[in-house]
């Protein structure tokens, strides 16, 4: 049999059910790049303005660590989409390998792969449509935004250089999904390891980028991250990085075909670690949710620890960085505050509270997984209720947001109190991380909402937390309707540090998280479980 066939096919089952969640994220990638074109001409009125807040950035090391350098201090292409050369070409990345992930090593835990090749379906048939749909929305989204930022005003030249910077960081990181997908016995480890290599290129682009001119800048060029920003888009273009990318892809997949000749379906190559021959400390359904979500939430923590305490460290030299009156005004009407200090953190916060809201829905909907792969059924076959097992997953994805903020809001303070010489500020800030905690539970009590209906129906938590990013991110700038803005539960969060602290919204939002999570629970005891 060939070994690709029934690769069409599978690929048509993949956009079907990922029909939604697709659109969603190629639309959010799209606008924020061209909002991002439009919103800096209004920031940087003059050559100069424009030339000072680049000179500035590239002599914050905390900014260079976290987006890159601005190779053309002159080039208002470079300057206004910095942030997504940075960390927009690692959410690309983390976008196509989490889709290999799902359409391979996830489908194949939960058996649908095993169904599939009961029919004319070749050994490399999976990989490849999991493969094809990743590189196909990267592509689609990244020449939508070559498109969107030339329809800005915008060099053409620069713009489609740009895209291809995307699809090429892209494609080398589905081909990394795909090489973990071998790897690990389980969705969740693939994902893990995946995103351990990304971090860890990551981290090697920083560490170049922040070496002095005459230091070991090398170092960049060892990073798929370096070789997208290589390519210089808007400050000169360097069309041969791309050429970096072509080579590591076929190395990438023709590693990853070569594992999955030397392992059964169903298992991988990195053996699981035997468990203890009795859990004495799994005695209940909350001691065996904390079991599973324990080393996420670690995960997740460490790292919105490390971006905070970046972000805290930037704060103190913003005004000097941007020092215009329209750049005052844009972060004033993001941030809602009057200095320029807090209407940064305020903004960044907002950030953060978002990624922690991430991490919340993700956390809450383990309970569809372990329902669609067909663990949940036994467990309550015993004396476990399905409230009790529904309340052990929110619990701990309620508790664990509260951490991560927690922790996020005193890493950010601290930074900033180092730099400010202000101790003050770590409580400050911190407070001001809390103050979102209801509108984060409201995002991950909408799992709950969902899952008492449908397991199915999880996945749409995430098409929300994308419309709440764009809502809230470009909302005021695109001056949609009030009621529009409204429908974002950060939308109704006082917008500390820096304004005054009012309790009512935050009374309400807890209300209406409660109000989710309650009738999703009475929703859940009163229909059948679902497998996948």
């Amino acid at each position: 049999m060939n070994r690709f066939a029934g690769t069409g096919t599978l690929t048509a089952l993949a956009l079907r059910r990922d029909r939604l969640m697709l659109p969603a994220w190629v639309a959010t990638f799209v606008l924020v790049n061209w909002f991002s074109a439009v919103a800096s001409k209004e920031i940087y009125p003059t050559t100069a303005s424009l030339e000072q807040a680049s000179t500035g950035w590239n002599a914050t090391t905390a900014l260079v660590a976290l987006h890159g350098r601005i190779y053309d201090p002159t080039s208002l292409g470079a300057a206004s989409l910095v942030k997504m050369t940075g960390l927009g070409t690692a959410m690309v990345a983390l976008l196509a390998l989490l889709l290999v992930v799902r359409h391979t090593r996830a489908d194949e835990e939960v058996g649908r792969t095993e169904l599939a090749a009961a029919g004319v379906v070749g050994t490399w048939a999976p990989a490849t449509a999991a493969y094809l749909v990743a590189t196909g929305t990267v592509v689609t989204l990244s020449l939508l935004s070559g498109l969107a930022l030339a329809g800005a005003g915008l060099p053409p030249a620069g713009s489609f250089a740009f895209a291809g910077s995307w699809i090429g960081a892209g494609a080398v990181f589905a081909a990394v999904g795909c090489v973990a997908a071998q790897l690990s016995t389980a969705a969740r480890g693939a994902r893990g390891l995946a995103a351990a290599a990304l971090g860890v290129a990551y981290a090697v682009r920083a560490l170049g980028d922040t070496q002095p001119a005459d230091g070991a800048r090398w170092l960049s060029w060892l990073s798929p991250f370096g070789w997208s920003q290589q390519v210089r888009p808007f400050a000169g273009e360097r069309w041969a990085a791309l050429l970096l990318p072509l080579l590591a892809v076929p190395v990438l997949l023709v590693a990853a075909a070569a594992l999955l000749a030397h392992r059964d379906l169903g298992s991988g190559l990195l053996t699981d670690r035997p468990g203890p021959a009795r859990g004495t400390r799994l005695v209940s359904p909350l001691a065996l949710t904390w079991r599973l979500e324990r080393q996420a939430l670690l995960a997740w923590t460490v790292g919105a620890a490390l971006l905070g305490a970046v972000l805290g460290s930037i704060a103190s030299t913003i005004a000097d960085l941007f020092d215009n009156a329209r750049f005052s005004e844009y972060l004033r009407l993001l941030g809602g505050v009057s200095r320029l200090e807090d209407a940064f953190l305020s903004t960044e916060l907002g950030l953060v509270a978002l990624l922690v809201s991430a991490f919340g829905i993700s956390s809450a909907q383990r309970m569809h997984s372990e329902e669609a792969q067909g663990r949940a059924e036994p467990l309550l076959a015993t004396g476990v209720s399905r409230m009790s097992y529904a309340v052990a997953h929110l619990t701990v994805a309620l508790a664990g947001t509260a951490l991560m903020l927690a922790v996020s809001g005193l890493a950010i303070g601290a930074a900033h109190a180092a730099a400010t010489g202000d101790p003050a500020q770590v409580g400050r800030v911190l407070g001001a991380a809390l103050v979102r905690l209801p509108a984060v539970w409201v995002m991950t009590a909408l799992v709950m909402a969902l899952f008492g209906v449908g397991g199915r129906l999880t996945p749409l938590a995430w098409v929300a937390l994308v419309g709440v990013v764009v809502v809230g991110e470009f909302g005021p700038l695109m001056e949609l309707p009030h009621w529009t803005l409204d429908l974002s539960p950060f939308a109704h969060v006082p917008s500390l540090p820096g304004s005054e602290l009012t309790w009512t919204s935050s009374v309400w939002l807890t209300a209406v998280a409660a109000a989710l999570a309650v009738g999703g629970l009475f929703a859940f005891r009163h229909r059948d479980l679902q497998s996948d």
